[in-house]
This record gives structure tokens, C-alpha cells and sequence, in this order.
């Protein structure tokens, strides 16, 4: 199973490609960021992050998505510019036709950590572990992304974790 982790943001948005073989093994793929020019408008910002992940499903055609559920950031507007990175995201996954999961970091960490309330750091780390990597995918958006795609992988393994949004029927 091949699952394309995406941790969406206007700024950075970081992927991971996680493919999970027999005997519980897993391995990273792909994993890196789709950067945006902080001085482009938001409308052009979200057309290149679409173009990004449209590419990486056509690509690496996964089995899964799951992207990084919207956290309630202190800053309004930090919010819901995020939400729409999430939109736009959740677009090409569905225009990919890709079982998409959308699960809340809390969760994340608890699948990759065994905590909800786990660190970065203490993420990154069991990436690492998990992975059977020299260092930790750089920078810290596509360790995100990685982890995303991890936990997704897992959660197939242990349905209890996470379900798809149930697709919506094509006309």
C-alpha cells in the first residue's frame, strides 16, 4: 500500500510517500515541500499547491491520502487561510479519486508516538525508528507529511485509528 502523507500550508505544505510492504515493513519514498512565494497572491499561492499535489498523486498514483486534519490556531486568520491550503489539497485527491483520510494531529502523534500529546522532536525521532532512517526528513514540514502518510499506513493496519471520508457519489 502506497499513501501520500500531506501536511497542507500556504507557505510550506509538506509531503511524504510511505509505502507499506509484508511483514509490517514500511519505507519512505518521496518526501520533501511544495513552497510558495510569500509575496504571490493567495489565489496563485493555492494554484501551485494544487499543481504540487496533483503531480505527486499522478506520480506516485497512492492507494491513500491523509492530510493533516485543521488545528485551531490562536490567530483567526491563520486558521482559515490553512483551511483553504486543505481545500485545495482535498481537490486533487478527490479529482484523483484517492480514499482520502483526514486525521487530527493529536492523532498523528498517538499513531506514530503512542501519545497525542507527543513533541515534534519525540515524532521525528520515531520517525527515524520506524523508517530505519540515517536523519530526520527535512525540513520539519515534510517530517510532518511523513508522519501523516505513517499514520494513515498504520491506522489501515488498525482500522480503529482512522476512516475515509466517504466519497461523494459522481454523477
Amino acid at each position: 500500500m502506497i499513501v501520500l502523507g500531506i501536511d497542507p500550508g500556504t507557505a510550506n505544505t509538506g509531503y511524504g510517500v510511505v509505502k507499506g510492504e509484508g511483514l509490517g515493513l514500511v519505507s519512505l519514498v518521496e518526501c520533501g515541500v511544495i513552497r510558495t512565494r510569500p509575496r504571490d497572491p493567495l489565489s496563485a499561492r493555492l494554484s501551485e499547491i494544487y499543481e504540487g499535489v496533483a503531480e505527486l498523486l499522478a506520480r506516485h498514483r497512492p492507494d491513500a491520502m491523509s492530510v493533516e486534519d485543521v488545528f485551531y490556531a490562536k490567530n483567526v486568520r491563520t486558521t482559515v487561510v490553512l483551511g483553504h491550503a486543505r481545500g485545495v489539497v482535498l481537490l486533487a485527491g478527490e479529482q484523483a479519486r484517492v480514499t482520502i483520510h483526514e486525521i487530527p494531529p493529536a492523532e498523528i502523534k498517538k499513531a506514530v508516538v503512542g501519545t497525542g500529546a507527543a513533541t515534534k522532536e519525540q515524532v521525528q525521532f520515531m520517525l527515524t525508528r520506524l523508517l530505519r532512517l540515517k536523519s530526520v526528513p527535512q525540513p520539519s514540514d515534510a517530517a510532518d507529511g511523513v508522519a501523516a502518510a505513517l499514520a494513515c499506513l498504520m491506522a489501515a493496519r488498525a482500522p480503529s485509528l482512522s476512516t475515509p471520508r466517504p466519497r461523494a457519489a459522481h454523477r
